[in-house]
């Protein structure tokens, strides 16, 4: 059994910066890519960013020069640094990561999310 949870958002003025993190945890288990979601009331959910098992990584338009994603493989985490926000970025932040445990296929999993408030 695999548990992935999501970490680190909050109420921030407009300009500052936040940091989320995604941990995945239970069982014995290998992470292919992983992704940040973000989903607003009566909006569509938009990829944000995404990061694959090598590192190379991919951002939306709406956040490329402003958002970083990373990952640490030991850790089992992925992190996305959020910087020079905007309300516009106000949404709820959710982590998908593709997981195999041990003697099964690539599956997805999807954190419950945590909400990021960019107050102007």
């Amino acid at each position: 059994q695999v548990q992935v949870v999501e970490s680190g958002g909050g109420l921030v003025q407009a300009g500052g910066s936040l940091r989320l993190s995604c941990a995945a945890s239970g069982s014995t288990f290998s992470i292919n890519s992983m992704y940040w979601y973000r989903q607003a009331p009566g909006k569509q959910r938009e990829l944000v960013a995404s990061i694959s098992k090598g590192g190379s990584t991919n951002y939306a338009d709406s956040v490329k020069g402003r958002f970083t994603i990373s990952r640490d493989n030991a850790k089992n985490t992925v992190d996305l640094q959020m910087n020079s926000l905007k309300p516009e970025d106000t949404a709820v932040y959710l982590c998908k990561a593709e997981i195999a445990v041990v003697g099964t296929m690539w599956s997805v999993y999807w954190g419950q999310g945590t909400q990021v408030t960019v107050s102007s």
